[in-house]
């Protein structure tokens, strides 16, 4: 058995938990509040099973189609339709990616102008010894049935020094530019400290030009914290501290940045994500100090809401601020879940500040990402069945 690290499965690895000490010993009961049971789910597309899904998107102005991210390496095209039948295979590059445990073809996003160029991008591990890629992918078309994978343009790539703790996710702002959520390079406790290092990619958020080629198939924004740093810290990183942010999102009306980071042996924790930010890690692990030696909280972020794992909850999957018509008592809260114990919440604030958190389900099985579709709809998808779940009104499951 491997380290407690491990423990944090990201949503991949079906195996069992390893706790080890951590540098905090509070017993925490934290027990979430428990609302009428008004929010349920269903099966968004019954006759459809996916082989370990990981990302959900739709591509801009185009409501018609879904696209889901199969760990192995492949990406399925399927009509938005409850009754569809088949999906194809919109992208398989599986010779490429090296997947297993929390390794994979990790994240999808379709460039904003992707109805003209077709260009779309996805963060993938390869390799001996293993690295992040991220790449871009065009396809003949807006409405083409299928990618061409003989265009890969490599941006850049970073090594991964363990199998764990890779980060994947990929999102556009409304500023235009690619965001990309980066784990800290795994093992347990971050032992090279890379969350708190600006010299490396791990542990971050990052954000880049994807229209500009100063860094070859990419370039800097020119507001990036370290865009002319003058003590060699990367360009690319927009904020740092991070110890697994598993699935970033943005809020569709106000354009705030969401991010589900995993924790280690105590707590999981929301933050909402700002340029230049220290969240923390591996000085903090959620509100708590992780390394009692050196804990010094000067200029660091708190969560904005974080649970205990003594409830069982113990693996922190990001979703979306609900931005739908269908579920009016959701309308700007913020949909997350836990992979190990299958509960979703709805995450209500009051500006920046936490207002209140509420239990929707649970027992909704290995809940691996969520999705959002063009009329802020939110699903989630279950890696165990391969199923896509929609939340809707009323207690259906």
């Amino acid at each position: 058995m491997q380290t407690a690290s491990l423990r944090t499965i990201l949503p991949f690895a079906l195996v069992m938990l390893t706790l080890a000490c951590s540098s905090n010993d509070k017993d925490v009961e934290e027990l979430p509040e428990v609302p009428e049971n008004t929010v349920g789910s269903k099966e968004a597309f019954p006759a459809l099973t996916f082989d370990q899904p990981v990302d959900l998107q739709q591509a801009p102005g185009d409501s018609s189609r879904f696209f889901v991210v199969e760990k192995d390496g492949a990406i399925k095209v399927f009509d938005n339709s409850a009754s569809v039948k088949t999906s194809t295979t919109y992208l398989d590059i599986k010779r490429k990616v090296t997947s297993g445990g929390e390794r994979g073809l990790l994240g999808l996003a379709f460039h904003p102008d992707f109805k003209s160029n077709g260009y779309f991008f996805v963060n993938y591990t390869a390799g001996s010894p293993l690295k992040t890629v991220i790449a871009r992918y065009k396809a003949a078309s807006a409405t083409s049935t299928q990618g061409d994978a003989e265009t890969e343009a490599i941006l850049f790539t970073f090594n991964q020094p363990y199998d764990n703790h890779n980060g994947g996710s990929l999102q556009f702002g409304k500023d235009g530019f690619l965001y990309i959520a980066t784990g800290d390079g795994g093992s347990g406790g971050d032992p090279q400290n890379n969350a708190q290092n600006r010299k490396s990619h791990l542990g971050k958020i990052l954000r880049i030009d994807v229209n500009t080629t100063d860094k070859g198939n990419y370039g800097i924004p020119a507001d990036n914290p370290y865009a002319t740093s003058t003590e060699q810290f990367l360009p690319e990183i927009y904020a740092y501290g991070l110890r697994n942010p598993w699935r970033i999102a943005f809020d569709k009306e106000t354009g705030r940045l969401f991010a589900g980071d995993v924790g280690q042996n105590e707590r999981e924790e929301i933050d909402m994500i700002t340029k230049g930010g220290n969240y923390g890690w591996r000085l903090k692990e959620g509100i708590d100090c992780y390394n009692s030696a050196n804990c010094d909280q000067a200029g660091l972020i708190e969560p904005i809401h974080d649970y205990a794992q003594s409830n069982g909850d113990r693996s922190i999957t990001g979703g979306y601020v609900y931005r739908g018509s269908s579920i009016k008592s959701l309308v700007g809260k913020y949909i997350y879940g836990d992979y190990v114990s299958g509960r979703i919440w709805a995450l209500e604030l009051d500006g920046d500040k936490k207002k209140s958190n509420s239990l929707l389900m649970e027992n909704k099985g290995a809940i691996s990402s969520f999705g959002q579709d063009l009329s802020g709809e939110v699903y989630y998808l279950h890696l165990g069945n391969g199923k896509i779940m929609k939340l809707v009104n009323g207690n259906l499951n």
